[in-house]
Protein backbone atom coordinates (compact mmCIF):
# COMPACT_ATOMS: atom_id res chain seq x y z
CA UNK A 1 0.00 0.00 0.00
CA UNK A 2 1.41 3.37 -1.04
CA UNK A 3 1.93 6.09 1.55
CA UNK A 4 0.50 9.60 1.34
CA UNK A 5 3.88 10.99 0.23
CA UNK A 6 4.93 8.15 -2.05
CA UNK A 7 7.64 9.28 -4.49
CA UNK A 8 7.89 12.79 -3.04
CA UNK A 9 11.15 14.55 -2.23
CA UNK A 10 11.12 16.37 1.10
CA UNK A 11 13.56 18.69 2.87
CA UNK A 12 13.38 19.10 6.65
CA UNK A 13 15.65 21.68 8.24
CA UNK A 14 16.61 20.93 11.80
CA UNK A 15 15.73 17.31 11.14
CA UNK A 16 18.28 15.89 13.56
CA UNK A 17 16.12 16.00 16.72
CA UNK A 18 12.75 16.79 18.25
CA UNK A 19 9.93 17.85 15.96
CA UNK A 20 12.17 17.82 12.88
CA UNK A 21 13.32 14.24 13.41
CA UNK A 22 9.81 13.01 14.22
CA UNK A 23 8.50 14.66 11.05
CA UNK A 24 11.30 13.27 8.90
CA UNK A 25 10.49 9.77 10.20
CA UNK A 26 6.79 10.24 9.44
CA UNK A 27 7.54 11.58 5.95
CA UNK A 28 9.81 8.61 5.24
CA UNK A 29 7.18 6.17 6.52
CA UNK A 30 4.71 7.74 4.09
CA UNK A 31 7.05 7.11 1.15
CA UNK A 32 9.06 10.34 0.79
CA UNK A 33 12.79 10.63 0.18
CA UNK A 34 14.29 12.88 2.87
CA UNK A 35 17.04 15.47 3.01
CA UNK A 36 17.58 16.60 6.61
CA UNK A 37 19.86 19.24 8.08
CA UNK A 38 21.39 19.85 11.48
CA UNK A 39 24.24 21.87 12.89
CA UNK A 40 25.76 19.03 14.93
CA UNK A 41 27.24 16.24 12.81
CA UNK A 42 27.02 13.51 15.45
CA UNK A 43 23.31 14.14 16.05
CA UNK A 44 22.70 14.34 12.33
CA UNK A 45 24.43 11.01 11.73
CA UNK A 46 22.37 9.40 14.50
CA UNK A 47 19.16 10.79 12.99
CA UNK A 48 20.02 9.39 9.56
CA UNK A 49 20.59 5.97 11.13
CA UNK A 50 17.27 6.22 12.99
CA UNK A 51 15.32 7.11 9.85
CA UNK A 52 17.02 4.23 8.10
CA UNK A 53 16.43 4.36 4.37
CA UNK A 54 15.79 7.01 1.74
CA UNK A 55 17.49 9.82 3.64
CA UNK A 56 20.50 12.07 3.18
CA UNK A 57 21.90 14.22 5.99
CA UNK A 58 23.54 17.55 5.17
CA UNK A 59 25.33 19.31 8.03
CA UNK A 60 24.67 23.03 8.17
CA UNK A 61 23.22 26.12 9.83
CA UNK A 62 20.14 27.69 8.19
CA UNK A 63 21.39 31.15 9.15
CA UNK A 64 24.44 30.71 6.88
CA UNK A 65 23.93 31.18 3.16
CA UNK A 66 26.85 28.94 2.22
CA UNK A 67 25.32 26.06 4.19
CA UNK A 68 21.93 26.53 2.52
CA UNK A 69 23.57 26.66 -0.89
CA UNK A 70 25.40 23.42 -0.13
CA UNK A 71 22.13 21.79 0.96
CA UNK A 72 20.26 22.68 -2.19
CA UNK A 73 23.20 21.78 -4.41
CA UNK A 74 23.07 18.30 -2.89
CA UNK A 75 19.31 18.07 -3.43
CA UNK A 76 19.69 19.20 -7.05
CA UNK A 77 22.46 16.71 -7.73
CA UNK A 78 20.69 13.73 -6.18
CA UNK A 79 16.98 14.31 -6.87
CA UNK A 80 16.63 17.47 -8.96
CA UNK A 81 13.50 18.75 -7.25
CA UNK A 82 11.68 19.41 -3.98
CA UNK A 83 8.02 18.54 -3.45
CA UNK A 84 7.85 19.35 0.29
CA UNK A 85 9.85 21.76 2.43
CA UNK A 86 9.46 21.84 6.22
CA UNK A 87 11.31 24.95 7.43
CA UNK A 88 11.59 23.71 10.98
CA UNK A 89 15.00 24.75 12.35
CA UNK A 90 14.75 27.24 15.19
CA UNK A 91 16.34 28.55 18.37
CA UNK A 92 14.88 29.72 21.68
CA UNK A 93 16.27 31.56 24.71
CA UNK A 94 14.75 33.57 27.53
CA UNK A 95 15.61 37.26 27.97
CA UNK A 96 13.34 39.71 29.84
CA UNK A 97 12.85 43.24 28.55
CA UNK A 98 15.61 45.35 30.05
CA UNK A 99 18.16 42.54 29.71
CA UNK A 100 17.89 41.83 25.96
CA UNK A 101 21.30 42.04 24.29
CA UNK A 102 22.17 42.60 20.67
CA UNK A 103 23.74 39.14 20.63
CA UNK A 104 20.50 37.54 21.85
CA UNK A 105 18.40 39.45 19.32
CA UNK A 106 20.68 38.63 16.40
CA UNK A 107 20.97 34.93 17.31
CA UNK A 108 17.23 34.34 17.56
CA UNK A 109 16.24 36.44 14.54
CA UNK A 110 19.07 35.04 12.39
CA UNK A 111 17.88 31.46 12.91
CA UNK A 112 14.13 31.87 13.20
CA UNK A 113 13.44 34.62 10.65
CA UNK A 114 16.43 34.98 8.35
CA UNK A 115 16.95 31.22 8.38
CA UNK A 116 13.32 30.45 7.51
CA UNK A 117 13.13 33.13 4.84
CA UNK A 118 16.21 32.03 2.97
CA UNK A 119 15.57 28.31 3.51
CA UNK A 120 12.40 28.91 1.49
CA UNK A 121 13.70 31.43 -1.03
CA UNK A 122 16.77 29.40 -1.94
CA UNK A 123 14.57 26.29 -2.35
CA UNK A 124 12.23 27.91 -4.89
CA UNK A 125 14.20 27.04 -8.04
CA UNK A 126 13.87 23.36 -7.06
CA UNK A 127 10.29 23.49 -5.76
CA UNK A 128 7.77 21.83 -8.04
CA UNK A 129 4.64 23.74 -8.99
CA UNK A 130 1.88 22.63 -6.65
CA UNK A 131 4.37 21.77 -3.90
CA UNK A 132 3.93 22.27 -0.17
CA UNK A 133 5.93 24.54 2.13
CA UNK A 134 5.40 24.16 5.88
CA UNK A 135 6.75 26.68 8.38
CA UNK A 136 7.27 25.83 12.04
CA UNK A 137 5.79 28.73 13.99
CA UNK A 138 4.54 28.58 17.59
CA UNK A 139 1.61 29.53 19.77
CA UNK A 140 3.86 32.18 21.35
CA UNK A 141 3.37 34.25 18.21
CA UNK A 142 -0.22 34.76 19.43
CA UNK A 143 0.19 34.75 23.22
CA UNK A 144 2.07 36.78 25.80
CA UNK A 145 4.94 35.11 27.64
CA UNK A 146 7.35 36.73 30.10
CA UNK A 147 11.01 36.97 29.07
CA UNK A 148 10.17 35.51 25.66
CA UNK A 149 9.49 38.63 23.59
CA UNK A 150 12.24 38.20 21.00
CA UNK A 151 11.46 34.54 20.35
CA UNK A 152 7.73 35.31 20.23
CA UNK A 153 8.31 38.11 17.72
CA UNK A 154 10.22 35.76 15.44
CA UNK A 155 7.37 33.27 15.45
CA UNK A 156 4.83 36.01 14.69
CA UNK A 157 7.01 36.88 11.68
CA UNK A 158 7.01 33.25 10.56
CA UNK A 159 3.24 33.12 10.73
CA UNK A 160 3.07 36.32 8.65
CA UNK A 161 5.33 34.74 6.01
CA UNK A 162 2.70 32.06 5.36
CA UNK A 163 0.06 34.72 4.65
CA UNK A 164 2.18 36.77 2.28
CA UNK A 165 4.04 34.02 0.46
CA UNK A 166 0.85 32.38 -0.78
CA UNK A 167 0.34 35.53 -2.84
CA UNK A 168 3.92 35.60 -4.10
CA UNK A 169 3.63 31.94 -5.12
CA UNK A 170 0.02 31.80 -6.29
CA UNK A 171 0.94 31.44 -9.97
CA UNK A 172 2.88 28.30 -9.13
CA UNK A 173 0.09 26.87 -6.92
CA UNK A 174 2.61 26.29 -4.12
CA UNK A 175 0.84 26.03 -0.78
CA UNK A 176 2.40 27.62 2.31
CA UNK A 177 1.12 26.85 5.79
CA UNK A 178 2.33 27.34 9.36
CA UNK A 179 2.17 24.82 12.18
CA UNK A 180 2.00 26.36 15.66
CA UNK A 181 2.91 23.83 18.32
CA UNK A 182 2.04 24.32 21.95
CA UNK A 183 4.28 22.91 24.71
CA UNK A 184 5.98 19.87 23.17
CA UNK A 185 8.25 17.48 25.04
CA UNK A 186 11.43 17.92 23.01
CA UNK A 187 15.17 17.96 23.79
CA UNK A 188 15.06 21.69 23.00
CA UNK A 189 12.43 22.38 25.66
CA UNK A 190 14.26 20.28 28.23
CA UNK A 191 17.54 22.01 27.43
CA UNK A 192 15.95 25.45 27.72
CA UNK A 193 14.47 24.59 31.11
CA UNK A 194 17.80 23.28 32.42
CA UNK A 195 19.78 26.23 31.07
CA UNK A 196 17.54 28.72 32.81
CA UNK A 197 17.57 26.73 36.05
CA UNK A 198 13.77 26.56 36.22
CA UNK A 199 13.34 22.95 35.08
CA UNK A 200 10.37 21.43 36.87
CA UNK A 201 8.79 24.80 37.67
CA UNK A 202 8.69 25.74 33.98
CA UNK A 203 7.35 22.35 32.95
CA UNK A 204 4.60 22.47 35.57
CA UNK A 205 3.50 25.95 34.49
CA UNK A 206 3.42 24.90 30.84
CA UNK A 207 1.31 21.82 31.54
CA UNK A 208 -1.05 23.95 33.63
CA UNK A 209 -1.66 26.15 30.56
CA UNK A 210 -2.81 23.22 28.40
CA UNK A 211 -6.50 22.20 28.63
CA UNK A 212 -5.57 18.62 27.75
CA UNK A 213 -3.29 18.65 30.79
CA UNK A 214 -0.08 17.31 29.25
CA UNK A 215 2.78 18.05 26.91
CA UNK A 216 2.36 17.21 23.26
CA UNK A 217 4.76 14.81 21.57
CA UNK A 218 6.95 15.52 18.54
CA UNK A 219 5.06 12.81 16.66
CA UNK A 220 1.77 14.67 17.16
CA UNK A 221 3.29 17.63 15.32
CA UNK A 222 4.70 15.28 12.69
CA UNK A 223 1.27 13.86 11.93
CA UNK A 224 -0.07 17.38 11.39
CA UNK A 225 2.88 18.06 9.08
CA UNK A 226 2.02 14.96 7.02
CA UNK A 227 -1.49 16.36 6.58
CA UNK A 228 -0.14 19.71 5.32
CA UNK A 229 2.42 18.00 3.09
CA UNK A 230 -0.06 15.64 1.45
CA UNK A 231 -2.98 15.97 -0.93
CA UNK A 232 -5.28 15.65 2.09
CA UNK A 233 -4.76 19.41 2.52
CA UNK A 234 -4.99 20.33 -1.18
CA UNK A 235 -7.32 23.29 -0.47
CA UNK A 236 -5.47 24.48 2.64
CA UNK A 237 -3.00 27.34 2.25
CA UNK A 238 -1.94 30.40 4.21
CA UNK A 239 -3.36 28.96 7.41
CA UNK A 240 -1.99 28.48 10.91
CA UNK A 241 -2.65 25.02 12.25
CA UNK A 242 -2.55 25.03 16.04
CA UNK A 243 -1.36 21.73 17.54
CA UNK A 244 -1.37 22.86 21.13
CA UNK A 245 -3.78 20.88 23.28
CA UNK A 246 -5.93 23.98 23.37
CA UNK A 247 -3.29 26.17 25.05
CA UNK A 248 -3.69 29.16 22.71
CA UNK A 249 -7.45 28.82 22.43
CA UNK A 250 -8.44 29.90 25.94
Amino acid sequence: MNGKLEGKVAVVTGGNSGIGLATAKRFAAEGAYLFITGRRQAELDAAVREIGENVTGIQGDVAKFADLDRLYAAVKAKKGRIDILFANAGAAEFAPLGEITEEHFDKIFDTNVKGVLFSVQKALPLMVDGGSIILNASIVGSTGNPAFSVYSATKAAVRSFARTWILDLKERKIRVNAISPGPINTPGLNGLAQTEGVGEQLKASLIASVPLGRFGTPDEIARAAVFLASDDSSFVTGTELFVDGGAAQI
